[in-house]
């Protein structure tokens, strides 16, 4: 169960005269795959954000499976690191400097402690899952667009995320990769057994993907949809 209520505001202090937006939603949901749409600058990053813990929320909460991240009224606030949140940059975010079994491993490691035997077999797992093996020792610069994003779902998935979320993750890539790895992500999200929940301004990203729909705009919910809605691209136009 995804359960969040969230009131922010962010605001743009270099601008003239100064812009603010208001994001003020809820909804709970068991759906294992969850879409946000809407046009760009409608709030979906800033919920995707406010959930990891990446945006101060003024009011609300989130809860995953019945676990509280967040409840400004009870004072409760963990930090990201601690969240057991997995989540996939628009643009990847990947380490330049990092190999790609680096890079998957970075968030179970630290400058003092070396990776553990288990961690590393579940990142062997994770580089072989995705078909990373041959590359595993290079750096980012010298993959594709496609094989980047494999590298960030698996960095993702490494720290056993309870819920996945994905900052428009196909924005980058052509149309036949975007097919192709819309299959991998539903494959492997079904594989992990991790809900995700995946912003996009691309109706067939969400008709391919989503078992449900939230609607944004203006920083509000304007409406669910479902999968089985027979119209359910006629509703996304």
């Amino acid at each position: 169960m995804i359960d969040i209520a969230l009131s922010l505001s962010v605001s743009d202090a270099g601008a003239r005269p100064q812009r603010r937006f208001d994001l003020d939603i809820a909804f709970a949901t068991d759906a294992p795959f969850v879409a946000l749409y809407g046009p760009s600058g409608a709030g979906k990053s800033l919920t995707l954000q406010a959930m990891a813990g990446l945006l101060p929320v003024r009011a609300g909460h989130v809860r995953l499976n019945g676990r509280t991240l967040l409840d400004t009224a009870a004072g409760i606030d963990l930090a990201a690191e601690v969240r057991g949140v997995g989540y996939l940059f628009q643009h990847y975010a990947l380490f330049p400097h990092l190999s790609v079994r680096d890079n998957i491993a970075f968030g179970l490691t630290s400058w003092r402690q070396r990776l553990k035997a288990d961690d590393a077999a579940r990142v062997d797992e994770l580089i072989e899952s995705f078909g990373l093996t041959a590359m595993a020792g290079s750096r980012p610069a010298a993959l594709s667009g496609g094989q980047q994003q494999r590298v960030a779902l698996a960095r993702a998935l490494a720290c056993k995320p309870q819920v996945l979320l994905l900052d428009e993750p196909f924005a980058a890539l052509h149309s036949a990769l975007r097919r192709e790895l819309r299959a991998e992500l539903k494959r492997v999200r079904a594989q992990w057994g991790i809900p995700a929940m995946m912003v996009s301004h691309d109706a067939d990203d969400v008709i391919a993907l989503a078992d449900e729909v939230y609607l944004f705009d203006g920083g509000r919910i304007t409406e669910c949809l479902r999968a089985v809605d027979h119209d359910l691209r006629e509703r996304l136009r």
